[in-house]
């Protein structure tokens, strides 16, 4: 890739970044993990994995503003018509777009090319371990969700069958989930070489939690007449 398209396009990317949970410094780090992975793959065209992960969470932005739209399609339709605005083949410009459309874990859109497996892997990956951890109670705090929910009789519920959002509930839904969904061998490699911190961290959380409450519950109980 010419130095000179990767300073564009990341010029680009840098003034659609406003989401701390999805800042510059995650799109780096997706970009980093994709060229490790990129390593292990055969075929692999750099110019596409490259652009698509500088691109690929563009639509943050507008999504942040309305929960209801997704970043992901959104910023699939921005990376385009911005490539095609810099002179970029319209073949590869539908490629980034293909690859950018399908990155999100919540979607019913499976990534086909290996680039967009490749992206796919990358961004998950920013969020398995002590890192995904720290990401999700991050945004948990932009968003104002809770760390946990309670039920009526004042006990900590471990995010299972939560109804109310939390980052108990995310971590049950989504990041304990994570580990199985990868699509290279190299993603799947690293995600599990992850995974430990996250378990540990999670359970020591909730066991925490639901000592204080169980331990508060009961003292305030025999105190009060």
């Amino acid at each position: 890739m010419k130095t000179e398209l990767y300073q564009k396009v990341e010029n680009y990317m840098l003034s659609c970044m406003t989401d701390s949970a999805h800042d510059k410094e995650h799109i780096y780090r997706v970009l980093y993990m994709a060229l490790d992975i990129a390593k292990y793959e055969n075929e692999v065209d750099m110019d596409i994995l490259i652009i698509s992960c500088l691109l690929h969470d563009i639509g943050r932005q507008e999504q942040f503003k309305d929960p209801k739209l997704c970043h992901a399609k959104i910023g699939s339709e921005k990376a385009y018509q911005y490539l095609i605005d810099i002179s970029f083949s319209e073949e590869k410009a539908n490629l980034v777009k293909s690859c950018i459309l399908t990155h999100r874990f919540r979607s019913d859109n499976p990534p086909n090319s290996i680039e967009a497996k490749i992206l796919f892997d990358a961004d998950k990956l920013d969020v398995t371990g002590t890192l995904g951890i720290a990401r999700t109670l991050l945004y948990n705090a932009l968003v104002s969700e809770p760390l946990y929910s309670v039920d009526e009789n004042r006990c900590v519920l471990n995010g299972e069958n939560d109804k109310l959002p939390s980052f108990f509930r995310e971590y049950k839904y989504k990041l304990e989930k994570l580990y199985d969904k990868f699509y290279t061998n190299r993603g799947m490699q690293i995600a599990k070489e992850r995974q430990s911190s996250a378990i540990a961290f999670y359970t020591s959380m909730l066991n925490e939690v639901q000592d204080c409450y169980k331990k508060g519950v009961t003292e305030l109980g025999d105190i009060l007449s």
